[in-house]
């Protein structure tokens, strides 16, 4: 168990866009839901959701294994910044930096509220054991793998976001 200083709740007191690097990664709570592979349409732009994954997803810690160097393997990562946090439309309602980017509260459940890493999981808040790896698929398939935009609404509904 991983605890975390619950006293320090900076979310709330430094702006946004001022947040320095360690208190931005910290505002990741661990859900996986960035992890999981989209589909955009060219003409409409709009972004549909898979039940599929980043092999790199620790399907155990809900977390990237190579967190560090993901850019080395997955050049198309995209890293969730305050500069766009606000504008990328697949970030779920549930993630934090969109809630923090709106002025919104952290759930209850959220580590840095609870003081433990392990919460989003203890809370069941992952996206663990609704996905699969892509090492399993194949990836030219992956529109076989769409699902509905309340896939992971189990989310949804323990923040009250819906």
């Amino acid at each position: 168990m991983t605890k975390i200083n619950k006293q320090d709740r900076f979310w709330e007191t430094i702006p946004f866009d001022q947040l320095d690097q360690k208190q931005w990664e910290s505002l990741c709570d661990g859900c996986g839901q960035c992890c999981a592979h989209k589909l955009q349409d060219d003409e409409t732009e709009e972004v549909f959701l898979t039940n599929v994954v980043c092999q790199y997803l620790d399907h155990q810690t809900c977390h990237c294994s190579v967190y560090e160097n993901r850019h080395q393997y997955v050049p198309d990562c995209i890293k969730i910044t305050p500069e766009n946090a606000k504008t990328l439309n697949w970030i779920p309602e549930t993630c934090a930096y969109r809630l923090v980017a709106n002025g919104k509260p952290l759930p209850e459940w959220h580590p840095l509220v609870v003081g433990d890493r392990a919460s989003t999981k203890q809370a069941n808040m992952t996206i663990l054991n609704k996905v699969i790896s892509e090492e399993d698929v194949e990836m030219d398939d992956l529109e076989d793998y769409l699902v509905e935009d309340d896939y992971f609404s189990h989310l949804l509904v323990k923040i009250g976001a819906k």
